[in-house]
């Protein structure tokens, strides 16, 4: 796992074999935005230890959307930390084992991705604490927006920070050699209208789901 600074003392990215998460500070008071795969639980609180912080103020866990290399170190850190883990009422049932992945839209040329995307290992079922819908204002960075970004899953978020201008897409949009839609959608017109919405947030700062920030 790789640990990449994006906005001193305040955002870092933990970069896996595939996807990444986010770590947010506020002061000593940290919060996670996805938590990569099963078994990445030990190289985050490295990493967290690393950066002279304590894993233990890992207040939240907020997912984007239900896919396996999102959440499945999640309930992991959750457990270990005492962190709350929130997602859309529209996913929570997926991350929770009840119901299945939702099968997504393929492309031709996305078929090759997403069987490398399924050498991720399975998450576990994991618990949600709290079901956060659109306009909801989570209490870090100054006050987090949850966006409703569906699309990539009918539950995925964004999470926009305007007292910092940043924002967090999730897979709704990526930036692998260029800012594109995201892949792997499950209804396309809905993740183009999501990619125009979050656009006209002009964030200074944005992170995706995969590839480098701006």
């Amino acid at each position: 796992m790789d640990l990449i600074e994006v906005l001193p003392r305040r955002l870092h990215m933990f970069r896996f074999r595939i996807g990444q998460a986010y770590l947010w500070r506020d002061g000593a008071d940290l919060t996670l935005i996805d938590a990569g795969d099963t078994g990445a639980a030990a190289a985050i609180e490295d990493a967290v230890r690393g950066l002279g912080l304590d894993p233990a103020r890992i207040g939240r866990i907020v997912l984007t959307h239900g896919h396996r290399d999102h959440y499945g170190a999640a309930q992991e850190l959750a457990d270990r930390h005492g962190a709350e883990i929130l997602a859309h009422p529209l996913d929570a049932p997926v991350i929770r084992g009840e119901l299945p992945v939702p099968e997504p839209d393929l492309l031709d040329w996305e078929r090759p991705l997403y069987e490398h995307g399924l050498t991720v290992p399975e998450a576990p079922p994991t618990r949600v604490d709290r079901e956060v819908a659109d306009g909801e204002v989570l209490p870090f960075g100054g006050g987090a927006r949850v966006v409703h970004a569906p699309g990539h899953t009918p539950g995925s978020i964004a999470l926009h920070l305007p007292r910092h201008s940043v924002l967090f897409t999730g897979d709704c949009v990526a930036s692998v050699e260029k800012v594109m839609l995201g892949v792997f959608n499950v209804d396309r017109a809905q993740a183009r209208d999501t990619f125009r919405r979050l656009a006209a947030l002009e964030a200074r700062t944005v992170c995706f789901g995969h590839g480098d920030p701006l």
